[in-house]
């Protein structure tokens, strides 16, 4: 919307011009985000506060959790509202990857904003039954992937790109739709498994949101593609925009979240930011290297997974408690020793992911 009105007012003054700038605009949109979500937070939390939206607390989980129950809860829509209004502020609102991105993300959100609703307002400990909720997560990654798919308009936007082997791009044809829809799907749910202590979940969003950045940045910039050995994937660099909306509202939003909490995400934050990192990682053909930045993410997921088959197989648990972070707790690390250790194996593993733009 405001690089509309930059790039008609530079016709009056050329310094209007300096907007036409996608770095610019991506630390705007950062800004922008950061700032809506610092000044909106402690009027959320009142409000949450007095209508009793509050953290329900497992009976089975670690004792230090107790103190958390009525903690204003379902903060992800304040992430979610600076996200939207910065990337609609500063990107190119004609660009089909922008509108992929956001709309795909708010419909995650949406499914979370129900979920959290019906558990916290409703008094449905459940919430939102297993079966719907991943029906409709379904819909909405399936729905993206073919959209995708249908609109490429070259092959590099259907390929899979292999880290660090220049020259390795496998043709997926349809197995590009099942491809985006796991990691869709998948992404949104491993961050929701994660977001189970406070901050966990959304310093490595941030993180991982960041280095995405950049690698939309060199998909989406036919010099830097070229240099680096990527293919070129014309527009996709307008999500950086978008990534950096997502570093800006992450950190405004970490400022109330971090140790010990005054806010949580809920599902409707955790569920739209996994889906989130997933899209963006599939319209800049990097799902590999999310896959290494988001390790945290996959061993929350792996440890789920592992615990509930090894119940089932043999009446046995692999974990004290599921997910992964739980296991250590109860191990008697302190709630922020788990949280600050996984924050620096997310850092590493982001790195990793990085060194793998010149690495090919």
């Amino acid at each position: 919307m405001l690089l509309q009105l930059t790039e008609y007012l530079s016709q009056f003054h050329s310094g209007f011009g300096v907007f036409q700038y996608l770095t610019l605009r991506a630390i705007l949109g950062a800004l922008t985000a950061l700032t809506i979500s610092l000044i909106v937070g402690p009027s959320m939390i009142r409000r949450l506060s007095r209508f009793q939206i509050g953290q329900t607390v497992r009976d089975d989980g670690p004792q230090t959790h107790i103190a958390k129950a009525g903690t204003p809860t379902m903060g992800g829509s304040l992430i979610l509202v600076a996200i939207a209004t910065s990337t609609i502020f500063w990107s190119d609102l004609s660009n089909r990857f922008v509108w992929v991105v956001l709309i795909v993300t708010l419909l995650f959100g949406a499914i979370g904003w129900v979920d959290d609703y019906k558990k916290l307002v409703r008094g449905h400990p459940e919430g939102l039954r297993a079966r719907y909720k991943y029906f409709w997560q379904s819909v909405i990654g399936l729905t993206c992937a073919l959209f995708l798919f249908y609109t490429a308009s070259s092959p590099a936007e259907t390929q899979l790109i292999v880290p660090v082997f220049k020259n390795v791009a496998i043709e997926l044809g349809w197995f590009f739709v099942v491809l985006a829809y796991f990691v869709i799907v998948g992404s949104s749910n491993a961050v929701n498994l994660t977001d189970g202590l406070d901050g966990l979940a959304i310093l490595p969003t941030v993180m991982v949101a960041g280095a995405l950045a950049i690698f939309a940045y060199v998909t989406g910039n036919f010099s830097f593609a070229s240099y680096l050995g990527f293919p070129y994937i014309g527009g996709v660099g307008e999500v950086v925009v978008f990534c950096g909306a997502i570093v800006g509202a992450g950190l405004g939003f970490l400022w109330f979240n971090t140790y010990p909490a005054q806010i949580f995400m809920g599902d409707i934050g955790a569920l739209a930011l996994g889906a989130a990192l997933g899209v963006v990682a599939v319209v800049t053909r990097q799902e590999l290297v999310l896959l290494i930045m988001g390790g945290v993410f996959v061993m929350e997921t792996v440890s789920v997974i592992l615990q509930v088959a090894s119940f089932k197989l043999t009446g046995k648990r692999i974990f004290r408690m599921a997910p992964l972070h739980h296991h250590f707790e109860l191990k008697g690390w302190p709630e922020s020793r788990v949280i600050v250790r996984f924050w620096v194996i997310t850092m590493i593993l982001v790195m990793v992911g990085l060194a793998t733009l010149k690495i090919r």
